[in-house]
């Protein structure tokens, strides 16, 4: 009779148990790290786009002598308008000031310029 109980093959339902319990604890663990990642992804999008509107910025300042008022200025210069992104002119068109966010990060970058810090 021993031998036929090792004889049979396939899984307990303890152990199909046990493997399902370690599978639901991982995932537990890495859709909130996921989420985390993305939030992270949203965020550096939005600051690339403060640098590139910099960028064009300072390419329109260069041909002008003045910065650009608004984004459809920017266009000729590289910079593609994006949801979320501001930009406002500074006093005396002498300085500029670049608000970005996105829809799905947590953050909002400013930058001040010319020769700002992105924060």
């Amino acid at each position: 009779m021993l031998r036929m109980l090792r004889q049979k093959k396939g899984f307990t339902l303890i152990e199909l148990m046990i493997v399902i319990a370690i599978i639901g604890i991982l995932a537990a663990i890495a859709i909130p790290q996921f989420a985390a990642y993305r939030v992270r992804g949203f965020n550096a999008d939005a600051q690339t786009h403060v640098r590139n509107m910099a960028t064009s910025l300072e390419a329109y300042f260069a041909d002008k002598q003045t910065y650009a008022a608004s984004l459809t200025d920017l266009g000729s210069y590289g910079y593609t308008t994006v949801a979320g992104v501001t930009i406002t002119p500074g006093g005396a068109a002498a300085t500029y000031s670049i608000t970005a966010s996105h829809t799905s990060g947590n953050r909002t970058f400013t930058l001040t310029g010319p020769g700002g810090v992105i924060q």
